[in-house]
């Protein structure tokens, strides 16, 4: 036989499942290479061939990347001896094979023949016993790149199938970021070795997911979708059906401009939330600002402006470029000399704008009082030595003496608003935000009032 590489898929578990190729190459091999021999398959094997098997490097690497790689590179070795090499590996392997996905790599550099001969995938067991049509949907991950994740990039009203769920700690690992999406109590079904006739469906909530001790090579993970919508998806199709031909008159008319209130409006009961502490009020106030965001984006979408995959991206390459100590190599030792590269990092994106000054991006439509202490941090960041906290006692001091001495109303106005910002930079420097605080002040008088108008008609 030429040199060259054949690599064979064994099937989800039962040697029934071998594909009539498969057998046929394995009959025919003189020797077969195992990325591992934990697998049903193997002990079904024909006796004539020698069986060698990678275990060996799981146990002398340091992590699943070193283990494909080594495997890669001693397969690719062995296919170009003459007569090539038979590699065996569990399912599919073009479904979560890594050590293939390597493989093909290095051939095609090396101008390598593979022969892939394919295998049944754990997918069409699992889908057997769930009842599942892959095709409705089915999300498929790999367990120990999800574990890798901070958030799970699913779409929960979808189904998700995890496969090569190893072990408790592996289960842990999935769990905890499982929970950043999915409830504590979310029904979930474990399937071990679905092709092989086991007792293999348990189910229970996720939170014991990583109390299981069934849990072994052969396991997957299922994850039913939610009951009722809960994705970004679902909230995006609402909006766009409002909006399309046959939704809601209302939406339809809906402009950029005509939404400019609503969005501040929305904006403002999220503060009233989180000043009243209330976390069920947030939850419900959050969902109707973000129904603001996607209105105006559904209505830039409408108007070839933008997609929310724009608005997603601009968003998260300038998260990752504004966190070089995060997402690069950058070292930083504290929160003050993260706060001062940000604000080089925004110098330098504002050099690329021309006629945009150094405390361009504060808005003008903020509340006055939260716009000063902005312009202040600004320039605090940006190096910009202002009063210390005992020369704005006497800055205040001054101001109000000049408001009082001020005769003209203009002039009342401009000491009216010298002293409010040095009131509120000497707040930022006692590290209260003058805005709530104010507001607070406000709500306060509301209920003394409501008392003594309640005392009045009493």
């Amino acid at each position: 036989m030429p040199k060259g590489i054949t690599i064979v898929g064994l099937g989800p578990g039962a040697p029934g499942l071998l594909t009539v190729e498969a057998q046929q190459v394995l009959q025919g091999a003189p020797e077969i290479y195992l990325r591992t021999r934990k697998h049903p398959t193997v002990a079904a094997l024909p006796p004539s061939a020698r069986v060698y098997s990678f275990d060996s490097v799981y146990e002398s690497a340091n992590t699943f990347e070193d283990v494909y790689a080594e495997i890669a590179w001693r397969i690719v070795e062995l296919g170009e001896r003459s007569g090539g090499v038979v590699y065996a590996v569990p399912g599919h392997p073009l479904v979560g094979e890594s050590s293939v996905q390597r493989i093909l790599s290095l051939a095609e550099d090396r101008n390598l023949t593979v022969r892939i001969v394919e295998g049944l995938s754990f997918i069409e067991p699992v889908c057997t016993l769930l009842k599942l049509d892959p095709l409705d949907g089915l999300q498929i991950a790999d367990a120990t790149a999800l574990a890798m994740r901070h958030y799970p990039e699913f779409n929960p009203d979808l189904p998700l199938l995890i496969s090569q769920l190893y072990s408790r700690d592996l289960a842990a690992d999935v769990k905890l970021v499982l929970m950043m999406v999915y409830p504590e109590d979310q029904p979930i079904i474990l399937i071990r070795a679905a092709s092989t006739g086991e007792e293999p469906l348990l189910a229970m909530p996720l939170y014991e997911l990583d109390r299981c001790e069934k849990i072994d090579h052969l396991t997957s993970l299922y994850v039913p979708p939610f009951s009722d919508p809960g994705s970004l998806a679902a909230f995006q199709e609402i909006v766009a059906h409002l909006r399309a031909p046959g939704g809601c008159p209302w939406d339809r008319e809906q402009t950029h401009g005509s939404l400019r209130p609503y969005l501040l409006e929305e904006a403002y009961e999220v503060l009233q939330a989180l000043d009243d502490e209330d976390i069920a009020s947030l939850k419900e106030e959050l969902g109707d600002l973000l129904l603001q965001i996607l209105l105006h984006t559904q209505i830039a979408i409408e108007q070839h402006e933008f997609k929310m995959a724009d608005v997603v991206a601009h968003i998260v390459a300038k998260l990752r470029r504004r966190h070089p100590h995060v997402f690069g190599q950058v070292q930083v030792s504290g929160t003050q000399e993260v706060l001062a590269n940000w604000e080089r990092i925004k110098d330098e994106e504002r050099n690329h704008e021309r006629g945009k000054g150094t405390l361009f991006g504060v808005p003008a439509a903020l509340p006055a009082l939260s716009r000063a202490r902005a312009l202040q941090s600004r320039a605090a960041r940006l190096g910009f030595d202002g009063p210390s906290i005992g020369a704005l006692w006497a800055e205040i001091e001054d101001e109000w003496q000049e408001l009082r001495k001020a005769a003209k109303e203009e002039n009342a106005a401009a000491e009216l608003g010298a002293l409010l910002f040095s009131v509120v930079d000497l707040a930022r420097q006692l590290n209260i935000d003058a805005e709530c605080a104010l507001r607070q002040a406000g709500t306060s008088f509301e209920h003394r009032f409501e008392d003594t108008a309640g005392e009045r008609t009493a």
